[in-house]
């Protein structure tokens, strides 16, 4: 099948490319593609990050000091081909008392940042086609809010997909995703036995925007993973959500509302059998700046396993402190509030956000797990520049243990 589908793709590129390669054999074609590769776009990503870890059970607290540079290089499109590569590198600077699941150092608590050079992205991207774009090879993509597929991006090194797919616009406000993906290359790196995963993962999304009131989004998610100790994850997901927002009298005053509801169950070498639902609804009002929300998340359980959401951005759901990045058997609920304001008075604090949650986390069925406290304070500046500093605090109630991260970033982009 992975041959077969990336022939497919090789060939589909190869047949819109092929007849101008043959007719125009000559300096003229390798000028024009020498144009390409010197008029593209490079781009410099840089991410200084120290991080704190306070874990009970640990004598030893952590502290990480890293910086993630990434390198980024799209040509320009020749015959409808183009070019993304993208090297990424994390280094230590300063302080590495810390446990990279990869560096031995087990005393310390997880800051799951190893040091590492890879290549973070490189693949093909054909636009040949009307209202459709295909790509092929090791890609970052995120889909909807990256609650079933994510890059997490919080971290220091990126999720990425070796896959072949697809965008594709086949009428007014409808957008359709499909992959197919080969191999999950993990936030941990080479060096970790599960830094990959070997995959026959199977990726749709259908999106429409023509409502008024909002965008719905239906979804599927076949993973089939290949190594033996992940044959549990193995899992097909099919859901649709629904998002949008209002403005409400002369104010400046929005409405925000979402609702998502999923359903999963194993999955070809899964060795368990379940049926586990998801859902998750949300509201909250914005107005001049300031933005309130309350939500309640579910992901639920069946004969002793639980919904899980292994290729997700697992960072931006269900507490900043990742006590719960694995669902536990239990099943999940999660009732948040979350605030925020963001400066839009001019002056040197215009941009200023203000970020504060709550998390009261619990079992489907069964007790209390605990709660969590997170907070941030973040701003652009410059016009290439970011400063964030964020806290997270989460209190056990019989799930896991007390644990309070602290994070001081600085970026740059250009």
């Amino acid at each position: 099948m992975r041959t077969l589908l990336l022939s497919s793709v090789a060939a589909t590129l190869l047949w819109f490319a092929g007849p101008a390669l043959a007719e125009e054999a000559d300096d003229t074609v390798i000028n024009s593609i020498a144009d390409a590769i010197m008029n593209g776009k490079v781009i410099v990503d840089l991410r200084y990050r120290l991080e704190t870890v306070e874990q009970d059970g640990f004598a030893e607290e952590a502290t990480a000091s890293t910086l993630r540079t990434k390198l980024k290089y799209v040509t320009g499109e020749y015959k409808g081909v183009s070019v993304v590569v993208e090297f990424d590198n994390v280094t230590q600077i300063g302080v590495g008392d810390y446990n990279s699941t990869v560096n031995g150092k087990t005393m310390y608590p997880v800051v799951a940042d190893p040091l590492i050079t890879e290549v973070n992205q490189i693949h093909l991207i054909y636009t040949g086609f009307d209202n459709t774009t295909l790509l092929a090879g090791r890609t970052a993509l995120n889909l909807n809010n990256q609650r079933f597929v994510g890059t997490v991006g919080w971290r220091q090194n990126d999720q990425t997909w070796d896959m072949a797919g697809g965008i594709t616009t086949p009428a007014k406000d409808v957008t359709l995703t499909y992959a197919y993906v080969w191999n999950v290359n993990r936030i941990f790196g080479d060096d970790h036995p599960f830094g990959d995963l070997d995959t026959n993962t199977f990726i749709l999304n259908a999106e429409y925007t023509g409502f008024d009131l909002g965008k719905i989004t239906a979804y599927g998610l076949m993973i089939d993973l290949n190594d033996a100790p992940v044959f549990g994850l193995s899992s097909q997901t099919f859901g649709v959500r629904f998002e949008g927002q209002q403005e409400v009298g002369d104010h400046g005053m929005k409405v925000l509302y979402e609702a998502e509801v999923a359903t999963q169950s194993d999955y070809q070498d899964n060795p368990n059998s379940y049926t586990a639902n998801y859902y998750h609804l949300s509201g909250g009002l914005s107005a001049h700046g300031f933005t309130g929300k309350l939500g309640y998340e579910v992901l639920g359980s069946d004969n002793g396993s639980s919904f899980q959401t292994p290729l997700a951005t697992l960072h931006k759901f269900n507490g900043w402190a990742d006590k719960f990045l694995g669902t536990p058997a239990g099943g999940l609920e999660d009732i948040y509030a979350s605030a925020s304001y963001k400066v839009g008075v001019d002056g040197p604090f215009k941009g200023l956000k203000f970020d504060a949650i709550y998390h009261d986390f619990s079992a489907e069925t069964g007790g209390d797990y605990g709660t969590e406290v997170d907070l941030q304070i973040s701003k652009s500046f410059m016009e290439h520049y970011t400063l964030g500093l964020k806290f997270a605090d989460y209190s056990s109630d019989g799930f896991a243990t007390d644990t309070q991260k602290l994070w001081v970033t600085l970026g740059a982009k250009f």
